[in-house]
């Protein structure tokens, strides 16, 4: 019996329960020369597939429209800025909110925002199947370095190009046909810290929806290339196990302008299983069927936050940043 075989096998019996399908739509890699329309079309063609699998949601993944630019050194703020979104939907994003309303589903995309005021964040927005914009979450937990250290077979240098996210992490309702829940939002390096799951969980999240860019190897501890995706795996399926909730963890892929990406983009129940996984490093979708009552299967026993927190004994986790 699969993992998925076997989740839905516990699925409790009885009334109406809260179920959809749920899509991640994993990108291959994009390349620094390739346009956003044509980013955008790949996606296009991953949406109408997943809406054919039944899929009420998209999940798409950090940084989507672009190449991860953060791995190189920019000086010039044209070019720079050139990297950012000013609107969404901008002209070039818009078929993306077209397909979404022509399919009547809803999709999570992450991109570099660049607002009014000249502040850059790394962003994630969710949007029904009508094309509004539901919520929007910045990326909080920014990793990577500031300085131009060209010693590195790449550089991350999202602490030199965006702000730490200033919203929190917020949970959105939904209540479109056939999804009715709470949903939250992470990106990339914050599934790896256990507060973002906390704080998501704490927020009644029963969804999770996260994108990432995640190197094959580290130039910081090269012996930790081989556990880069059990490390990645071993986060989501924690924080779900931990806070009673599903998530959709949507990877960019493959080998994308000389760095190799882990993919393996997967979606996680409550029980912490891994129900989904995608087989390749290119454009691919996965899916399957959620039960969002599920989720009390651990809130209501496992991890009951009324009856067994103790949240006056945590208070180290936030009296000081360092260990």
């Amino acid at each position: 019996m699969s993992a998925a075989d076997s989740v839905r096998s516990r699925a409790p019996a009885g009334g109406p329960a809260r179920r959809f399908v749920v899509a991640g739509a994993q990108l291959g890699p994009i390349a620094r020369e390739e346009d956003r329309a044509s980013a955008v079309a790949r996606m296009v063609a991953m949406m109408t597939e997943a809406a054919g699998q039944g899929a009420k949601l998209v999940v798409f993944p950090e940084l989507a429209l672009t190449s991860f630019f953060p791995r190189w050194w920019i000086e010039d703020p044209a070019a720079l800025d050139a990297w950012f979104e000013t609107e969404m939907p901008s002209p070039v994003t818009r078929p993306l909110f077209e397909a979404a309303v022509r399919l009547g589903v809803g999709f999570h995309l992450g991109y570099a925002e660049l607002t009014r005021e000249g502040r850059r964040f790394n962003t994630a927005i969710l949007v029904g199947p009508d094309g509004a914009i539901l919520g929007k979450y910045r990326k909080v937990h920014l990793p990577g370095h500031r300085g131009h250290e060209p010693w590195r077979p790449f550089q991350h240098l999202e602490k030199r190009y965006f702000e730490k996210g200033d919203l929190g992490f917020p949970v959105f309702d939904t209540g479109w046909s056939g999804v009715s829940g709470r949903l939250g939002m992470c990106v990339c390096n914050d599934r790896r810290w256990p507060e973002t799951w906390r704080v998501l969980g704490l927020g009644g999240a029963e969804l999770v929806m996260l994108g990432y860019n995640t190197p094959q190897h580290y130039p910081l501890a090269p012996e930790h290339d081989h556990l880069q995706y059990f490390h990645n795996e071993l986060s989501v399926t924690a924080g779900c196990y931990q806070n009673g909730l599903w998530a959709v963890a949507v990877a960019k892929a493959g080998v994308e302008e000389g760095c190799e990406l882990i993919g393996g983009s997967m979606i996680a129940a409550p029980t912490g299983e891994v129900v989904a996984r995608a087989a390749s490093s290119a454009d691919e979708v996965i899916c399957a069927e959620i039960d969002l009552d599920r989720c009390a299967e651990i809130r209501a026993n496992i991890f009951d936050f009324a009856r067994h927190r103790q949240p006056q004994d945590y208070g180290p986790i936030t009296a000081a940043a360092g260990g």
